[in-house]
């Protein structure tokens, strides 16, 4: 895996992976890396929670994320809850499975936050 960041003036960067695919960040105002790092958490499982339900009829899925941060350096996140909505005709208990296993076991990003309280819900809307 490659990436690249390359600063370009001001308060931006351009990030970059080996096929060239780009993010452009403004930290001053746009999403800050802290925000990025926290909403890929919520990117990945969203990803496992989708695949999970292909079977399923689902219209939306979206996870609200809320964060704390240390109050001293460095300002790690400390605690993360996520609450995850998929709207469609689909079992909660399944929902709450696919995203309790993703954090358990397939979601990379959610897995190199060790040290981090992460804590989630599930809500279905018809």
């Amino acid at each position: 895996m490659y990436g690249r960041v390359d600063w370009t003036g001001g308060d931006t960067v351009a990030c970059t992976n080996e096929r060239g695919d780009r993010l452009d960040l403004n930290w001053e105002d746009g999403p800050t890396p802290m925000q990025v790092v926290m909403q890929m958490i919520g990117a990945c499982s969203t990803a496992d929670l989708v695949l999970g339900l292909k079977e399923r009829s689902f219209s939306e899925v979206w996870v609200e994320m809320d964060g704390t941060r240390a109050k001293t350096v460095p300002k790690v996140f400390t605690d993360i809850h996520m609450v995850y909505h998929v709207r469609g005709d689909v079992p909660l208990k399944l929902v709450e499975r696919i995203v309790a296993k993703s954090h358990e076991k397939y979601c990379t990003v959610s897995q190199m936050f060790v040290d981090v309280n992460m804590t989630h819900a599930c809500e279905v809307h018809n």
